[in-house]
Parts: structure tokens; C-alpha cells; sequence
């Protein structure tokens, strides 16, 4: 009997009928319907603006944030249908009623899933104010405005000055302008007050150290585990006011997805492990270095903006970014320089990402000439840019930086877990649902192995002789090689892993 009322209990407690959910299209208009930005519907539900976006592009919520977001939607859905029931009948917009377009412009056949705004929303070309929503997107309609909005500088009206400042000598109100109290900070080519540049890494980790009553391990300890939702938070707070918004969950296609759970996609990253075959002989001294902040380094690095499209032919358009099915060139060099490649045994076709495939270019160019191009048989790209996450990895190497000036284990290894973990669990994971980009995650693992493999070749370039090269951060040499690298906990320096002996002393060679 006991049996059969486990059964029943478990029973009770399964929610008997879950609410379905709208479609996903239907998501985003009941929000902009009501004039509501996604930060702001984001905050009311306790999640990430990227994560609310991931359910408007049709992922699904689940758990008790489910319903809170059902119950938002049906509300939502009863205010908007209440000011339709009570307000008067809105203009037709059909394109003919509105500015008229010509061919190539934006508009949509016989005016479908076209509507007027409530609330002006920003115009997803130029970002100023567009009256109307084109499937769901707000724009102009009118390419001639659009591009009227995005040119014409916005000049706001002088408030009216006290007589006193009118008759104040100009060389005063100069000074005074100089002498002014609030401090402001750099961001790209414009300026902004230091008070709208929250540290917030700073402040996780002063929360941290007072909620443990400065216990440095338990600090630590707590703050790596929230590394994955604090590096989303940051780089919703550093994509503000970017030129690209960040498409958290597109399409991908099948060669981007494992087939089964424990399996690995189709995405070759070109993971060096190599090791030199011959040295001369005699005894060597060989140093291992460590490459400092190796996928910190990586983020910056051509990613696809959008959602990736198919295209064909031996053709590589450096406007773009994304993932190419190549036949590599056959390396020759192998016994100085690892392949470009990575280690493979396999021959024939095979998918490489964005770096891997510029790094072949660039190697079979005339400056280096080191291989024949490969031959691109299709590719999956988007426009890209090489600055989609860079005010993001400069928020973490700024902090990185100053931990190691000030002694602070604690923020170091927050941040290093930050970057990492951001880099690890944007695929196919279960710890990070608020980014879905694995292109971006091979793309990044990529980046960091061009990156060693360029700090082999100038190893090499420069006359030390290259012993080893490992994965995203090993490189092992024999020589001057501080003549070479900077040493130091920087970026841009290398520290010393590990110092050892190889190959025998002629001098001992016929002891006995």
C-alpha cells in the first residue's frame, strides 16, 4: 500500500495542466504592443535580457519562471486587446498610407505583419524612433527617413540661462567648465560620467567578502559558482548602447549540433598537440612558458552577428564570419612548426572555423608563403565584426589587470572563471541557457589556438627553436627566449611553466 501512495504523491505534485505557451512571434508584439522594452519586462521576471529574448525567438522558459511568464503573456494579451475594445480606430497601414517606398526599401507584400506602434520603438537600422513594426521589427519604412535619422545630429534645445550666466566674462565660464566636479571616463570616441560605468565585478566581489565575513575561500568559492550568470550580466551591461544587438539563440545548422550527448559536432578547432621530432644533439635546456589569459585574449575575434546562411564555391568574403568546409593544404614544415591544422589523421574535407581558415589564408599568402590556400567547398557565415564582444573582454582584463597589481587572488580567480566558463557553456549546455552560440564557442577555441600558433611561429621567426606546442596556452622553447616574450601576469606577457633537460651531455656520453 505504502508502494501505491508514493505513487499518488508523486502524482499530486505534477502540475496537471501547464498552460501552453504563444508562439514566439506572438511573445515579442504583446510586449511591444504595450510600449515595453525587453530590459525592462527582463527585470520584472528576474532574468537577463538575452534570456527573454531567447524565449521570443522560440525557446521555451521552464520551472517557476514559466508560469510567472505565461501569466505575464495572458495579461499582457488582455491589456492589449482592452485599449484595442476602447480606443478608436487606428489609421489603415497599408504602405500606400504611408511615406511611399521604392524598390529595395523595407515594407512588407500587401502591408503583412505590418503594424503601427503605440509607443515609438527604435528603428533596428538607425535606432532612433520608428512609428512602425515590420514582423515584429521595428523600422522605418522609408529608407530616405531612416537614413535622415541616422545622419542628422539630434541638436537639443538650450534651456533658458540666468541673467547672472549671461553676463558671466567668457574666460569664467570657461574655467568654470574646467573645474567642473564630475568625473568621466572614456567609452569608444565619446565620453560619459564615471557613475554610469558600474563595477560590477568590483561589487560582487566586496558582497561576497563581507557575506563571508572576508573568509577568502569561501568568498572565492562562491563567486565561481555564479561565474556563468555574472559574465552574462556583464556582457548585458557592456552591449549597451552597441552598434549590434547580440543574437542570443539563432538557427544552426545540423553541423553545429552533437548528435547525440555525449558526442561532438562536426566543428574542427585545430587544437595544437604537437611535439618537435628530432633536436641536434647534445644536452638542452628547455622552458616551458605559459600563455597568460589565453581565451580572454580570444574574444576578440571575427564572430557572426545574426544567424548563419549557406553558400557555396572557393570563395572566403572577410566582411563575414562563421564556419567553412575546406580541403587543408598539405604542411610541409612539420618538423619546426606545428600544422596550422592541429593534429589530424584523417584525411579529406573537413569543417574549420573563421580562425583556423584566415590563418591558412594569411599562411599561403605571399608574405609567408608557407602552404597552398585551401579550396572552400561551402561555408555557413553571417556578417561579423571583430568587436562584438571587446567592451566586454575589456571590462575582464581591466579587472584581471588590477587584481594582480593590488595582490587580489580573490578577484583573479573570478574573473578567470568569468571568461572561461562564459567560453565553455555557450554551446550545448545545461549551465548557461541565456546564450546559445556554438559557433561562437568554436570560433573563440579557435581564436586561442591561432593565437599560439602565432606565438610559435614568432618563437621560431626570431631563432629559438620550438620543442613543444599544447593546446591553448603551452609553448615550449629552447633559447633566449625573454629576448622574445615579455615576462609577467599580463596578457600580453608569459610566465614560466616549467624548466627541464633533454637530449644527453656529450661530455657523459661513454661514462660508464
Amino acid at each position: 500500500m505504502s508502494d501505491f501512495q508514493a505513487i499518488d504523491a508523486l502524482l499530486a505534485a505534477t502540475p496537471a495542466d501547464r498552460t501552453p505557451l504563444p508562439p514566439a512571434e506572438q511573445r515579442r508584439q504583446l510586449r511591444e504592443g504595450l510600449g515595453l522594452s525587453r530590459a525592462q519586462v527582463a527585470r520584472a521576471l528576474g532574468v537577463s535580457p538575452s534570456t527573454l529574448g531567447g524565449w521570443e525567438s522560440g525557446r521555451d522558459p521552464s520551472g517557476d519562471v514559466r508560469e510567472q511568464y505565461v501569466y505575464f503573456l495572458q495579461q499582457a494579451g488582455e491589456k492589449v486587446r482592452s485599449r484595442t475594445a476602447t480606443e478608436p480606430p487606428a489609421p489603415a497601414t497599408h504602405p500606400a498610407h504611408a511615406a511611399p517606398m521604392e524598390s529595395g526599401e523595407l515594407g512588407g507584400d500587401d502591408g503583412e505583419d505590418l503594424v503601427q506602434l503605440v509607443t515609438p520603438a527604435p528603428c533596428l537600422l538607425c535606432g532612433q524612433p520608428a512609428q512602425f513594426a515590420l514582423a515584429g521589427v521595428p523600422q522605418h519604412l522609408d529608407t530616405a527617413e531612416c537614413n535622415t535619422a541616422s545622419s542628422t545630429p539630434q541638436t537639443p534645445a538650450t534651456p533658458p540661462q540666468p541673467e547672472a550666466a549671461k553676463q558671466k566674462p567668457p574666460a569664467t565660464r570657461r574655467t568654470a567648465a574646467r573645474t567642473g566636479d564630475v568625473p568621466i571616463v572614456p567609452k569608444g570616441r565619446r565620453a560619459q560620467a564615471a557613475s554610469d560605468t558600474p563595477d560590477l565585478i568590483g561589487q560582487a566581489v566586496a558582497a561576497a567578502l563581507a557575506q563571508y565575513s572576508g573568509d577568502v575561500e569561501a568568498a572565492t568559492a562562491a563567486l565561481v559558482k555564479r561565474a556563468i550568470p555574472d559574465a552574462m550580466a556583464l556582457l548585458d551591461a557592456t552591449r549597451k548602447g552597441g552598434r549590434y544587438d547580440v543574437v542570443a539563440h539563432p538557427w544552426v545548422p545540423d553541423i553545429l549540433r552533437k548528435p547525440t550527448a555525449h558526442g561532438a559536432d562536426q566543428i574542427w578547432e585545430a587544437r595544437p598537440k604537437w611535439t618537435r621530432p628530432h633536436l641536434p644533439a647534445g644536452q638542452h635546456e628547455v622552458t616551458a612558458l605559459d600563455i597568460n589569459g589565453a581565451y580572454l585574449s580570444a574574444l576578440k575575434t571575427h564572430l557572426p552577428i545574426g544567424q548563419l546562411e549557406h553558400s557555396t564555391g572557393n570563395h572566403h568574403d572577410r566582411r563575414r564570419a562563421g564556419v567553412h568546409l575546406i580541403t587543408p593544404p598539405v604542411w610541409e614544415h612539420d618538423a619546426v612548426l606545428p600544422n596550422p591544422l592541429g593534429s589530424r589523421d584523417e584525411p579529406g574535407p573537413l569543417w574549420v572555423t573563421e580562425p583556423t581558415l584566415r590563418l591558412l589564408l594569411r599562411l599561403s599568402g605571399p608574405k609567408y608563403g608557407l602552404c597552398d590556400p585551401p579550396e572552400i567547398h561551402e561555408s555557413f557565415t553571417s556578417g561579423a565584426t571583430e568587436n562584438l564582444l571587446e567592451k566586454f573582454r575589456i571590462a575582464l582584463k581591466d579587472a584581471r589587470d588590477a587584481a594582480i597589481a593590488a595582490g587580489d587572488e580573490v578577484t583573479l580567480e573570478y574573473v578567470k572563471a568569468m571568461y572561461s566558463k562564459f567560453v565553455s557553456t555557450m554551446g550545448e549546455s545545461n549551465y548557461n541557457r541565456e546564450l546559445y552560440r556554438p559557433d561562437w564557442m568554436h570560433i573563440i577555441r579557435s581564436q586561442a589556438f591561432a593565437n599560439l600558433w602565432w606565438k610559435a611561429h614568432r618563437a621560431f621567426d626570431e631563432g629559438l627553436m620550438v620543442v613543444r606546442v599544447m593546446g591553448t596556452d603551452e609553448l615550449h622553447v629552447i633559447g633566449d627566449w625573454r629576448a622574445v616574450f615579455p615576462e609577467g601576469r599580463g596578457v600580453a606577457e608569459v610566465k614560466i611553466k616549467d624548466v627541464y633537460s633533454v637530449g644527453t651531455d656529450p661530455d657523459h656520453t661513454n661514462n660508464p
